[in-house]
């Protein structure tokens, strides 16, 4: 971590206000969370906690030998209609919990051996998580901190975590903001997508991996395919390597399944083929993309 104890108990602060009349993501709620008043996101003054503990199914450089120390928070500020983690982005599976404890969770991963600390779905509760990495770091936490988003967050919200985040692993969705809005209720997703990845590569840059494989620093982007070209693969590999860098470590991902409310929806129903799993590699390839896949 770059910053001074107190240069990130300053960033904490600032976050924490925010909170007041919310706007720590794109969505801009204006819900006074600090009261719990609940916004899209339906979190209030506290993170709610889902699960926690070493990961071994993330992307290789973040699972080493010692798993990825993950820590899922629920709820989410998207609405994604397939969501994989639906019982915890949607039904809220978890519990309030305080800086304090989330403190604790942190230094029980690191003691684990885990190479990094691993914040599921953290952009509305940036604040909560901020809050506690102050303390932490007086507590003596050191290992790696990735932010594990879906891509939709705030360039305010962004740069207060500048110089605290090591790795960002954002996903970009979709190339398309009316498919965006209809699978995710995310008004200008490609558009907020674009300018987070953006500020997340200018502060941490491509990806960064130690003599054994395991991520140190910089940014994992995740593209998941999607039936009938709904993802937009194209598009978003084309922005990756053109507006990021050629360099960029990507995961496009094949494990799509209609699953939640993905059932409803025709276009929807049905896992991806191996021919269009098979035509978006080729066109990440196209691009120039060579790393990750």
């Amino acid at each position: 971590m770059k910053l001074s104890g107190k240069q990130l108990a300053e960033r904490a602060d600032r976050a924490l206000a925010r909170l007041e009349s919310c706007d720590l993501c794109p969505r801009n709620c204006g819900v006074n969370r600090l009261e719990d008043e609940l916004g899209f996101c339906r979190t209030g003054r506290n993170a709610l906690l889902s699960s926690y503990g070493p990961h071994f199914g993330e992307e290789a450089p973040l699972v080493g030998a010692h798993g990825s120390g993950t820590i899922f928070f629920a709820g989410c500020n998207l609405g994604c209609i397939f969501c994989q983690n639906y019982d915890i982005s949607h039904l809220l599976h978890g519990a309030p919990v305080t800086a304090e404890e989330l403190v604790d969770v942190m230094l029980e991963l690191q003691r684990k051996g885990c190479h990094n600390i691993n914040f599921v779905s953290p952009s509305h509760v940036a604040a909560q998580m901020l809050e506690a990495l102050a303390i932490a770091h007086e507590r003596g936490l050191r290992a790696p901190l990735v932010y594990n988003c879906g891509g939709y967050d705030s360039l305010e919200t962004l740069k207060l975590l500048d110089g605290v985040i090591d790795i960002y692993m954002p996903d970009a969705k979709y190339a398309d903001e009316k498919i965006a809005m209809e699978f995710s209720r995310a008004p200008n997703y490609p558009e907020i997508m674009k300018a987070a990845l953006k500020e997340m590569h200018r502060q941490v840059g491509d990806l960064e991996v130690d003599e054994r494989g395991v991520a140190v620093r910089g940014m994992l982007i995740r593209h998941l395919v999607l039936p009938n070209g709904l993802a937009g693969t194209q598009e978003i590999v084309q922005f990756i390597a053109r507006e990021l860098s050629v360099n960029s470590y990507v995961n496009v991902m094949a494990q799509y399944h209609p699953v939640y409310m993905a059932y409803e929806h025709r276009s929807l129903n049905r896992r991806i083929t191996r021919t269009e799993y098979l035509e978006a590699l080729d066109m990440a390839s196209a691009s120039g993309l060579h790393r990750g896949f």
